[in-house]
């Protein structure tokens, strides 16, 4: 009897706390509001438009940091050797500061188009690819594939601030005489039209692409696999950790899988044809038969320490730079 009538005492207390939370005043609710049309038709175009966004925005950020070891490294590949640390001394001493920063509008442009959209298009196509496979990572030849597309189409699009970018980092090797004295990437893109025709604002386009190919499915599908592998295996380290891992693994991995591509990229690129119309390679391909020929393959890797520093670092920091933009537009409600 004493049982059932604490069964009956605890049935009827239930009952009545879910009458009072059911007949609650209207007021007292805390109701989720419906999103409208137009705020989620602009939410759905930030989505869209976020993964771009933030790519040029740290990709900016980060060459700001880095473009004295590119102006090295870029002095390094034309010279065809030599050590960093010379080079740079020799550079700071002789052509000041401001050298070190020689190009850097012309990167800021190759930011907003090469960098904006092989990250952009890169992380798009693999959430499009996550989704449809229900939120299960992709297998690393799904995360490959993602990076050579995204890296083709960045290439193509980015070729023109490439163009800018080696001849006025490397302008002061050539002499007097043969200077192109650069003002900034605007006048370097409206000479070339004028000088030479629109279409050497895609000269080296093949090696470019292939180098951007290889970046991308070396650094980008190493990211995300090696970020999926320390979340799985070691939880304890926590998000913020497992994408500083990542991004330094992604920065080696895309350094090796690109420094001969980019090699072969810097010499077509810089070249000049002299008074007879002659230049020193047909193409991509003739440029690295000669130096095959010539100097073997180790010389594809010259310059791999100050290469590693430049792109490994750059790779990483963008990666990273990424992650806070997002990080931080997720708090503000975006």
């Amino acid at each position: 009897a004493e049982w059932r009538s604490a069964s009956t005492s605890y049935s009827e207390d239930q009952d009545t706390l879910c009458a009072r939370r059911l007949f609650k005043p209207s007021s007292d609710l805390r109701l989720t509001p419906r999103m409208s049309e137009p705020a989620r038709a602009k939410r759905s175009t930030w989505s869209v438009l976020q993964p771009f966004v933030n790519s040029g925005l740290a990709a900016s950020c980060a060459i700001t940091v880095m473009n004295p070891v590119d102006v090295v490294k870029n002095r390094i590949q034309v010279a065809g050797g030599g050590n960093p640390f010379v080079i740079f001394r020799t550079v700071l001493a002789n052509e000041g500061v401001g050298a070190l920063y020689a190009g850097l509008s012309a990167q800021y442009l190759r930011a907003c188009t090469y960098q904006t959209a092989r990250l952009g298009t890169y992380r798009s196509l693999s959430d499009y690819f996550t989704r449809t496979a229900n939120g299960a990572p992709l297998p690393l030849w799904q995360k490959a594939a993602c990076g050579l597309v995204s890296g083709a189409l960045g290439a193509l699009v980015g070729n023109p601030a490439e163009i800018a970018i080696i001849r006025m980092q490397t302008d002061n090797t050539l002499p007097v005489s043969e200077r192109r004295n650069y003002k900034h990437v605007g006048d370097a893109v409206v000479r070339v039209i004028r000088e030479e025709g629109v279409v050497k604002l895609w000269r080296g386009c093949a090696p470019t692409v292939a180098r951007a190919m290889a970046l991308n499915c070396g650094s980008l599908a190493s990211y995300d696999h090696t970020r999926e592998f320390v979340v799985h295996h070691a939880p304890s380290l926590g998000p913020h950790k497992a994408v500083l891992i990542a991004s330094f693994v992604s920065g080696l991995v895309g350094a090796v899988f690109s420094l001969p591509f980019d090699f072969i990229k810097t010499r077509v690129q810089h070249m000049r044809v002299d008074k007879d119309g002659r230049a020193p390679y047909k193409g991509a391909l003739d440029c690295a038969v000669q130096i095959y020929r010539s100097k073997g393959f180790l010389q594809f890797y010259a310059g791999l320490g100050t290469y590693s520093m430049r792109v490994a670092p750059m790779i990483s920091l963008t990666l990273v730079l990424i992650e806070t933009f997002k990080n931080l537009q997720t708090q503000l409600g975006y």
